[in-house]
């Protein structure tokens, strides 16, 4: 459990790997933790109470080990899906007891969630893809926002992400997440210069090892460009990224996807790009 600020000061990267239906795992989100960046999954991954109580182990079990050996360790978060979701309570009492770091919710408002984890000292950030749903979020007590934009993959948003972070930056201050668009380290780089505390990255990681996508999903987001990826309708009736032909869902940072590779390498080459990005502004700025 962590304050945002402790969180943010926990990373190597800005950079979350974004909990992805179908997609995340432990092992991707333990790889992500370990590689330095915040690993997360949607708990509706885990068919049951008792199967979310076993990924909460074996990740935190991975976690402690690799601290006790001496490594950084980056932070672990659970996103709470609220639409349809029948177990809400026994979820919250389980990422509670497992300690994670911080809990993102997403599809609908996190009014009856925000409670017992602000109480149990565990930062909320809201999934909002509107300034009147962020209004709402902020109101219902989470204590930052995740600004889904348009070309987020999966459940995707309508707003630019440049213009959405600077209307809301106009009256809130407080932890922002980017969700759609990063490709790489220099996309990362212009999103904190924008405004925004963090990032998602969550097309590039379905095309890893550690993912519980199918191979042939992994190949396809290699193959596809940008054009190939639409917005169509998702089985719960929400607006998603989707790959022409029904051939999964990514987001337009697809055109990063260049080969499947781990996820230690794709942190490492997003951290070289961050870097040099980071770099080149102050060569510009004289």
């Amino acid at each position: 459990m962590a304050t945002f600020e402790e969180v943010r000061q926990s990373l190597d990267l800005p950079l979350i790997c974004a909990p992805m239906t179908g997609v995340s795992g432990p092992e991707l989100v333990t790889a992500a933790c370990l590689a330095g960046i915040a690993g997360s999954f949607p708990t509706r991954n885990c068919e049951t109470p008792e199967q979310l109580e076993d990924w909460l182990t074996r990740i935190q079990a991975a976690r402690a080990k690799a601290r006790d050996a001496g490594a950084h360790v980056g932070p672990l978060a659970a996103n709470i899906i609220i639409r349809g979701n029948r177990r809400i309570a026994e979820d919250i009492a389980t990422v509670i007891s497992h300690g994670v770091d911080f809990v993102i919710t997403s599809v609908g408002s996190p009014k009856d969630v925000c409670g017992p984890l602000n109480d149990a000292g565990i930062c909320v950030l809201a999934d909002v893809a509107s300034m009147r749903h962020a209004e709402l979020a902020l109101e219902a007590g989470a204590s930052g926002l995740v600004l889904l934009s348009a070309g987020a993959g999966g459940h995707t948003g309508w707003a630019n992400g440049f213009a959405f972070a600077r209307a809301v930056r106009r009256t809130f201050d407080g932890p922002l997440v980017l969700a759609g668009g990063v490709s790489d380290g220099v996309a990362l780089w212009a999103a904190e210069v924008l405004g925004y505390d963090l990032a998602y990255m969550g097309t590039r990681f379905i095309a890893t090892n550690e993912s519980v996508a199918s191979p042939e999903w992994k190949q396809t987001l290699v193959d596809v460009e940008f054009d190939e990826i639409e917005v169509a309708m998702a089985p719960n009736g929400v607006a998603a990224s989707m790959i022409k032909g029904g051939r999964g869902s990514a987001g337009h940072s697809v055109s990063g996807v260049r080969r499947v590779a781990s996820v230690a390498d794709v942190v490492a080459e997003t951290a070289s790009e961050y870097a040099a990005a980071r770099n080149a502004t102050r060569v510009r700025l004289g």
